[in-house]
């Protein structure tokens, strides 16, 4: 009988403790070998949790597949810091450059409500009102506004 593991580890930094190794060693598979496979294919997201599925099949074989970590911790990473600000609404922390909001909204595309690429940066300039991040050196609500006047429709047409 086939099994799947789902959990969220540290990219690059994932141990066979809690909560891989507990899940894992009942199934009877190598578990050093399913934790480097994990911190390899996650060492791209250092510094951020990942979704990981280990499916375990009957002859002890396994598959890790990757997930896209929150993009609240994509907006955090492009921007270069540890956590997002105490008070978001009047204290901001960074500032995020609209190709880096189009590019994580290409990467999150799929696990997305969106339709349009639009829509889809959208939601990331969104997630950055909650984190205290200001986009292109606007405030999130005004870049909102700046998407929806048409402003930058050139950018989503590319």
């Amino acid at each position: 009988m086939a099994e799947t593991v789902e959990v969220l580890v540290p990219g690059g930094k994932a141990t066979a403790g809690p909560p891989i190794g507990p899940a894992l060693g009942p199934l009877g598979i190598n578990v050093k070998a399913v934790i480097d496979e994990i911190n390899k294919k996650t060492a791209e997201f250092n510094g951020m949790q990942v979704p990981v599925t280990i499916d375990v099949d009957d002859k002890k074989n396994f598959t890790v597949t990757v997930g896209i970590p929150p993009t609240t911790a994509l907006i955090m990473k492009e921007v270069g810091i540890e956590k997002g600000s105490s008070e978001p609404a009047t204290q901001f922390v960074g500032d995020l450059p609209l190709d880096a909001a189009v590019r994580i909204a290409r990467m999150k595309f799929d696990d997305m409500l969106s339709y349009r690429l639009k829509t889809a940066v959208k939601e990331v300039v969104g997630t950055c009102v909650s984190v205290g991040v200001t986009v292109e050196g606007k405030k999130p609500k005004e870049m909102l506004a700046a998407i929806d006047a048409g402003e930058f429709d050139s950018v989503f047409e590319a």
